[in-house]
């Protein structure tokens, strides 16, 4: 977090002339929070493993990803957290999924992120990583993503080409670009600045960054139980791109709980015991 807020104020200072190279490491640098003591004793309790990820986006070498699992059920639970957190941020769903004994839980740390040892991390990275425990762990049947993790789920299984029995994504960001807008508006950059980034962005992965947008890119079954849960209020990932999104997909049921706010309704045991329930109906 010190090194965000370092560059941060960097970037306040020189808004009217930022540095490219600050602006571009503001954007993929995720701030790390240590893990409290609750969150460790969780970890200690868990099987540890190891995969890794193929980056193509800023080292092309391979980036580990630490892995976490509880539980030893038939039922393949994985979860994918959102940008600057952790797998252990889902602790409450955690705890509350290792009720029910047919269920293996299991989790990670993307690259760059909680534990996972990685300068810099972007969506496709935590997308990678789905692909990666799919491919080399276990094939997940409940596929839980939060905020960005959310995304990445949707775009690791149409790349698998694979549909699970459930899929449940809590406050899923849904256009990236405007996440980033909202990112660079925060230090003041201004309009011209961030058509440089956003021109800089297309060259260097070399695609758009408005390509990701989930009303455009979603091509899952409407078959798949797909559940989402939101705050109408959320101000990370705003209500009307998701409206746009859930008129388009209308077999994909939406639940609203209010004021959770983006971070705290993973911790919302309204949003927990609902998604405990729909596990435990599968068959």
């Amino acid at each position: 977090m010190k090194r965000l807020k370092q560059i941060a104020n960097e970037l306040k200072l020189t808004q009217a002339d930022p540095d490219a190279a600050l602006m571009r490491e503001f954007i993929f640098y995720s701030p790390k929070m240590p893990l409290r003591l609750h969150q460790e004793q969780l970890i200690a309790a868990s099987k540890q493993f190891s995969l890794n990820v193929f980056d193509t986006y800023f080292t092309n070498a391979d980036v580990s990803i630490n892995c976490f699992s509880w539980g030893s059920g038939k039922r393949k639970v994985l979860l994918t957290h959102g940008w600057a957190s952790k797998a252990l941020d889902f602790y409450e769903l955690i705890v509350a999924l290792q009720q029910n004994e047919d269920l293996e839980i299991i989790a990670f740390d993307a690259p760059g992120n909680g534990s996972s040892v990685s300068e810099f991390s972007n969506l496709m990275l935590y997308a990678d990583s789905v692909k990666a425990i799919t491919l080399n762990y276990a094939q997940p049947d409940v596929l839980i993503g939060h905020s960005l993790g959310g995304m990445a789920n949707v775009i690791a299984l149409q790349e698998l080409d694979l549909q699970p029995d459930l899929l449940i994504s809590i406050a899923p960001l849904i256009r990236l670009k405007e996440n980033f807008e909202q990112s660079l508006d925060s230090v003041h950059i201004t309009a011209e600045q961030k058509d440089l980034f956003f021109k800089n962005f297309a060259e260097e992965f070399p695609v758009a960054v408005s390509h990701f947008n989930l009303t455009n890119l979603y091509q899952l079954s409407p078959d798949l139980d797909h559940f989402i849960a939101y705050d109408p209020a959320d101000h990370i990932s705003p209500y009307a791109y998701l409206k746009e999104f859930l008129d388009k997909y209308p077999a994909i049921h939406a639940k609203s709980f209010e004021e959770v706010g983006h971070y705290k309704i993973l911790k919302s045991a309204d949003v927990i015991e609902d998604i405990a329930r729909k596990i435990e109906s599968l068959h």
